[in-house]
């Protein structure tokens, strides 16, 4: 269904300030998707027929190696898009990983023939597009240069101390762990143990909670393997 209105616009202030006839396309053409926890958005050698911009929610966007271990490449938030559909739209070609609902999503699409008719007209849309790929490029070379120049340790260190935040315990599987650091739960679940005997960290039935904090941060720290 065409959007009644484009509140959405606002998750975007670069596009809410296109021109009249440019913003028009993106008025009388974009879909309301809404997901909810856990939902499929795309999937390898899936067709690409949609710009997709988060209004609300998270996904997960992961690959899985030969051995079927979940590595993540990033998030995408509220104002957000996703690279890997902006590359296969300008592409033609079809979706190379997975991106997933972590919670319930509200999402933009814009069909194809939109995306490629505002790319060739638009300097202002091409400019947002290309700034937010910029963007997650860097988050996504950041992803690589952890998983082939840092050590587990380091990697689970650092990912425990980022989930953690402003808290102390952490809701999450040694299987979700070695997602979020691209390696397998057993080797996971190898260091979890070690931190644990150090004192660490506490283990639990799905949980992980932080001991001491000042020897995580200093294992975040060393450097690489």
């Amino acid at each position: 269904m065409s959007l009644p209105d484009t509140d959405w616009l606002q998750r975007f202030p670069a596009l809410a300030g296109l021109p009249a006839d440019e913003c028009a396309p993106l008025r009388d053409g974009a879909m309301v998707m809404k997901l909810p926890a856990g939902a499929t958005v795309f999937a390898p050698d899936q067709p690409c027929g949609f710009f997709i911009l988060v209004c609300s929610g998270n996904v997960r966007v992961y690959q899985l190696d030969g051995e079927g271990n979940e590595i993540v490449l990033y998030r995408l938030g509220p104002g957000s898009i996703c690279i890997l559909t902006t590359l296969a739209l300008l592409a033609s070609e079809n979706y190379s990983a997975f991106a997933v609902t972590e919670t319930p999503v509200e999402a933009v699409g814009l069909p194809a023939a939109t995306f490629n008719d505002l790319m060739a007209r638009s300097a202002q849309f091409r400019g947002f597009v290309f700034h937010a790929q910029a963007a997650r490029m860097a988050d996504l070379m950041t992803v690589i240069q952890h998983v082939a120049f840092e050590s587990i340790d380091s990697r689970l260190a650092a990912r425990l101390l980022t989930l953690a935040a402003n808290g102390h315990e952490l809701s999450i599987t040694h299987q979700q762990l070695a997602a979020e650091i691209g390696t397998a739960r057993e080797v996971v679940s190898r260091h979890l143990k070690a931190f644990e005997r150090r004192g660490w960290i506490s283990l639990g039935r799905g949980r992980v909670e932080l001991r001491n904090a000042a020897p995580l941060r200093a294992a975040a720290a060393r450097p690489g393997r």
